[in-house]
């Protein structure tokens, strides 16, 4: 049986070495990274793949310096400013997951309107994930859980799966990280337990459809177990 594939997510990495091997200042690396983002929205949406998550902005992302930084929320805003409409149109519902308290107020508010907007849209859950991290996603649902007065016993995979940022989605069944990086980079530490984690080469601009196909093809030949061993999975052993 193939295996099925509800939810992609997606570490796009390479936009400044793409710009770097070009001559070209790594803020147009992220121009040509957001045309692929585009590009992949809607490449997953025509394979039937309900939940799509691009990792955009990571909480590491701060130490970079402050011009980039600064071109990156403008990106971020041309972005929603060109696309908004075009994703209401096209069934995308729009959902954001990490911080975004450090982001300059213009930029909130842009961002929320885009998720009311397309809130009714049910083709395609695209996750953003901005100000980002694992680990902080974490602390904030431990938080939740003082602040709630929630006691241990009520407390399981299950219920503490509720409290984080990706309350609202499955788990990711294949991980794609382009530029050729061999890390998971603080990315859905808690969803990606039991997760298919592909690696390439290509950097995030040049990742197109064909890319994409080769990624699920991979996916497809595996065998996911689950934490079981193979006997279990072949109905041998209980």
């Amino acid at each position: 049986m193939q295996n099925r594939i509800d939810h992609v997510a997606i570490i796009m990495d390479g936009n400044g070495r793409w710009a770097q091997s070009r001559g070209l200042p790594r803020i147009k690396g992220h121009e040509m990274g957001a045309r692929a983002a585009r590009r992949i929205v809607e490449a997953v949406k025509a394979r039937g793949i309900r939940y799509l998550t691009l990792y955009a902005f990571s909480s590491e992302n701060w130490s970079r310096p402050k011009d980039e930084i600064e071109g990156l929320f403008r990106l971020l805003e041309r972005f929603i400013d060109e696309e908004v409409d075009r994703l209401k149109n096209s069934g995308v519902c729009i959902h954001i997951i990490g911080d975004l308290s450090r982001f300059p107020k213009l930029l909130q508010d842009k961002i929320s309107l885009t998720v009311e907007e397309t809130r009714e849209n049910t083709e395609l859950h695209l996750a953003i994930a901005m100000n980002y991290g694992g680990r902080d996603e974490i602390i904030r649902a431990v938080r939740k859980i003082i602040a709630q007065g929630i006691e241990g016993e009520g407390l399981d995979e299950k219920s503490f799966s509720l409290l984080l940022d990706t309350s609202f989605m499955p788990d990711p069944d294949l991980m794609i990280r382009t530029g050729g990086e061999w890390r998971i980079s603080n990315f859905l530490l808690w969803q990606m337990a039991y997760t298919e984690i592909y690696f390439t080469d290509i950097l995030w601009p040049d990742f197109d459809e064909k890319a994409l196909d080769e990624a699920i093809t991979w996916f497809c030949s595996r065998q996911r177990r689950f934490g079981m061993t193979s006997e279990q999975i072949e109905g041998r052993l209980p």
